[in-house]
């Protein structure tokens, strides 16, 4: 129960940030999208930057997941760019669409916009339906 806490605690914190950052806001979402501020830009840069940075700091040091496996990080099968471009551009147009990328979906929910129990739902509905047609997909 003590680790749940410590969770609960970290993704609180993250909400937080999200809040004060804006980057839930609706209004710096389409900002981004217009190109009209370099506000969400920069944060996803440094978003980024920090990404390179902690899986550098991984691979280097061969951290360990909580359960002692050595975290490995399989590189991307470059044959399957098509399938990246298509996955990376459905995905921004849902972005475009709803205001919101799915990670402050339920940060705004919990601000108190009921309307974005709408793309959560619609999130879980997708889900389910690649699932359930995964099998019968290529991969």
């Amino acid at each position: 129960m003590k680790d749940y806490l410590k969770y609960l605690a970290a993704v609180i914190f993250f909400g937080f940030i999200l809040v004060k950052s804006e980057v839930i806001s609706w209004f710096r979402i389409q900002e981004m999208f217009r190109f009209d501020a370099f506000h969400m830009y920069g944060i996803i840069g440094l978003a980024v930057i920090v990404a390179m940075g902690s899986i550098q700091i991984i691979q280097k040091m061969r951290l360990q997941d909580s359960k002692g496996n050595q975290i490995t990080i399989p590189s991307k099968d470059s044959s399957q760019v098509t399938r990246y471009l298509l996955g990376g551009t459905l995905f921004g147009f849902g972005w475009a669409l709803t205001g919101a990328c799915p990670g402050p979906l339920f940060t705004l929910a919990g601000a108190g916009y009921e309307i974005m129990l709408v793309p959560i739902g619609s999130a879980i509905l997708g889900t389910w339906v690649y699932g359930a047609l995964r099998p019968k997909l290529p991969h």
